[in-house]
């Protein structure tokens, strides 16, 4: 999994007005904790360096550098204000070689659907699926083959077998499916009219 770096400061925790003001100077305020922390790390990061993780689709691991002290980490999860969209709180989980790491990655999906081949549209239910796996072993993304999926037929996140990977999703969550539409139908009944005469 690609790696990227972002530059913190640490900050007290304080009350609702000097986090305000934070927010006003375009800094988020953030917490890190995890394995090997013994006290949270409270900090904050510039609005443009969040962008750079928040609108994308893609996970990263994060070389979190917070006023000269360098933290592996994933983002954990985040808040944002109803109104505006902006991020107002960030979490961060620290990660190390010794443990699974357990993070989102994006599926991607490829193929020529056999069943959009013959009329039906494809729906894909899932952007992101949970995995579980060593911090060396975290793929960019899952792909999805679905060159042989038929007319009516679903891929589950319970089908994606990856190893050294654990897929912590439901089983029973789509990723994607192809439905019957009307053209389809219409071939379908062509088909099935030209078959008995």
């Amino acid at each position: 999994m690609k790696t990227l770096s972002l530059k913190g400061n640490l900050r007290e925790i304080t009350k609702k007005s000097a986090v305000k003001a934070l927010r006003k100077n375009e800094l988020v305020p953030c917490v890190l904790y995890g394995h090997g922390i013994e006290s949270n790390v409270h900090f904050t990061l510039g609005l443009k360096d969040l962008y750079t993780i928040l609108n994308t689709p893609n996970s990263y691991v994060l070389d979190l550098d917070i006023d000269g002290k360098v933290y592996k980490a994933i983002l954990h999860s985040s808040q944002f204000h109803p109104l505006t969209d902006e991020p107002i709180h960030i979490d961060f989980i620290t990660v190390s070689e010794e443990r699974p790491v357990s993070i989102s990655v994006p599926v991607i999906i490829s193929g020529n659907s056999e069943g959009v081949r013959q009329g039906g549209k494809l729906m894909i239910s899932t952007r992101k699926v949970k995995i579980s796996a060593a911090l060396n072993d975290l793929p960019d993304s899952i792909n999805i083959d679905i060159t042989t999926l038929k007319i009516g037929k679903s891929i589950f996140a319970g089908d994606i077998n990856l190893p050294g990977i654990k897929v912590l999703t439901s089983p029973s969550t789509i990723i994607c499916s192809v439905k019957m539409t009307r053209a389809a139908l219409g071939a379908a009944a062509a088909a099935a009219a030209a078959a008995k005469k």
